[in-house]
């Protein structure tokens, strides 16, 4: 059984996978395998939902986790965590959800022209995600 102290980690490991699976059904659609990127898709969705379950579950028991760092790193940190936030939210919210039911509709040239504008922002959101782990839980984490 998962501590809820490893949920940081399964929450970077998460994100990782999700990055990943994005990439991989990136390069599998302009490889024409069509099969190959809906399985890397739908894999990226599963994923990110075990991640929002994930860190749900770690928010709601422990609260949040202050970052300790100083100088020129802090308003890096915030930076990256301010625009991790703001697209993590657009992207559950609004692009991922629609960029999904467009392609479930078989709707694919709606779901290319907002697909070109979710899976950046997506890649961004999971990338950032584990800077920001590594930034908080191990760069100037303190015992």
């Amino acid at each position: 059984m998962i501590g809820t102290s490893e949920l940081p980690a399964v929450n970077a490991t998460l994100n990782a996978t999700s990055a990943a699976f994005l990439a991989l059904g990136y390069w599998f659609i302009r490889q024409k395998r069509v099969s190959a990127h809906r399985a890397c898709m739908l894999m990226a969705v599963t994923v990110s939902v075990l991640f929002l379950v994930s860190y749900i579950t770690y928010h709601l028991q422990v609260g949040h986790k202050h970052f300790e760092g100083q100088g020129w790193v802090r308003p890096a940190y915030f930076g990256i965590l301010g625009s991790h936030t703001i697209l993590a939210v657009a992207v559950a919210f609004f692009f991922a959800p629609v960029t999904l039911y467009r392609a479930l509709r078989q709707r694919f040239d709606r779901h290319k022209a907002i697909a070109r504008w979710t899976l950046p922002i997506w890649f961004y959101v999971s990338v950032t995600g584990v800077v920001v782990y590594f930034m908080l839980y191990h760069w100037y984490a303190r015992a």
